[in-house]
């Protein structure tokens, strides 16, 4: 196929699509998804080879959000029956944090829930950082916080913070749809305000509310254009007892497009597979791999993932490799510029690359309603369609199960 063979050559040298290209990578068949992932392979391995980097969360703070974002199930007013719990003491969160390091996490990502942090909330960070550190000096650490104010991006990486995640979720046009309480503009400034503190910029999307194809190549343009250098991209988990739960948009065929896409556009970028993997790739996760070069190990915010060891294994039996600890993530050339940033010798603009990556994933929906039900957003597709609710036409409730167990709870994690 001329496109793919085109767009293999641009990944190869580092190159990026054209607009038009990135959505015909969307339109493409269900007898060319092979064809696709292998083409993406291509240029994952030429930049990342047979490494997997591994990235395991500890939610410091469970629900009891202000925020009105149609996608999360943490929102104040949420019917989802998650967890629910304040600030987790700093020892707390290391011992969930060295759960996942012993799993062969290279990344531990802390997420609390809110708007944005407090000076004070940035202190009790700091300690958590401290404590994570003591017990493993070379862990990396990505900080979730929601939208920061000024120097707050300073005081983390100087506590030790090596990357700062704050997704755009969707397009600048559909962003109003998914939530009231902020802006898309809200969402550009912090991750312009992490990035200029020298913290890796890691930034994603959330697909499966209902949005175009357009959207989708928007958000993944304006990601590259911020300097993103780690994108998560999240499949939306619609939790039973939120009007997003039957909000099943996405088949397996339809997220391994998606990557595909968010590969193409990002062909040296980590591009990782985050909240949702389990729930809409379900058995065809290993080609996942083909494409992206990051996972979350274990569990989610408020949604468990499937096996730790079972991650593990399907890392192996796919032919990849666990990426260590002494491994850079990034090609030479954005290894560069990302330590540039971090001395404050480079990095100016935020359309520079820089950093190692980092992020986190969503944790569900509440009580907006989906971008589905817009008038610019596609009906959902037919029984057996791209997009179809399931192969029977069945919403899959079974798949989303919400977390007990590790942070916040008096069980074992699950890494």
């Amino acid at each position: 196929m001329d496109l793919l063979d085109t767009l293999t050559a641009k990944g190869l040298r580092g190159e990026v699509p054209t607009r038009e290209e990135a959505l015909a990578v969307l339109a493409t068949t269900d007898d060319e998804l092979l064809d696709v992932v292998a083409a993406a392979g291509k240029v994952r391995r030429r930049w990342f080879g047979r490494r997997v980097k591994l990235n395991y969360l500890v939610n410091l703070k469970s629900g009891l959000c202000p925020e009105d974002c149609s996608y999360c199930s943490q929102r104040l007013g949420s019917k989802a029956e998650i967890l629910k719990y304040t600030w987790l003491k700093p020892d707390q969160a290391a011992d969930a944090a060295r759960a996942g390091v012993a799993g062969g996490a290279k990344r531990v990502c802390l997420v609390a829930s809110g708007r944005g942090p407090t000076d004070r909330d940035i202190d009790r960070v700091t300690d958590t950082m401290a404590a994570i550190k003591d017990a493993d000096p070379e862990v990396e650490i990505c900080v979730c916080l929601g939208l920061l104010s000024d120097n707050q991006a300073e005081r983390l990486k100087a506590a030790g913070a090596d990357a700062y995640n704050h997704n755009l979720n969707t397009s600048e046009n559909t962003y109003g749809a998914i939530t009231k309480t902020h802006t898309y503009a809200d969402r550009v400034d912090t991750v312009q305000k992490a990035h200029g503190a020298g913290l890796s910029a890691c930034s994603g999307l959330i697909a499966g509310m209902g949005e175009t194809d357009e959207d989708l190549v928007d958000v993944v343009f304006a990601l590259r254009e911020l300097g993103s250098d780690s994108v998560p991209v999240n499949f939306l988990i619609p939790f039973e007892g939120t009007p997003l739960a039957k909000e099943w948009n996405l088949t397996p065929q339809r997220c391994l497009r998606i990557l595909a896409m968010v590969r193409f556009v990002n062909p040296d970028t980590e591009v990782r597979i985050a909240g949702g993997r389990e729930v809409h790739l379900r058995t065809m996760q290993p080609l996942g791999l083909h494409i992206a070069n990051s996972i979350f190990l274990g569990d989610y915010l408020t949604s468990e993932g499937q096996a730790g060891q079972t991650d593990l294994d399907m890392i192996k039996d796919a032919g990849f490799e666990v990426e260590g600890a002494g491994e850079a993530t990034l090609p030479r050339h954005r290894a560069d510029v990302a330590a540039a940033a971090a001395t404050g010798s480079g990095c100016g603009t935020a359309a520079s690359a820089c950093g190692s990556g980092g992020g986190c994933g969503p944790c569900g929906g509440h009580e907006h309603a989906p971008l589905a039900g817009s008038a610019s957003a596609p009906a959902p597709a037919s029984e057996g369609a791209d997009g179809a609710n399931s192969a029977n036409g069945e919403l899959r409730d079974d798949l989303v199960k919400v977390r007990r167990r590790g942070a916040g709870t008096e069980l074992a994690p699950n890494a």
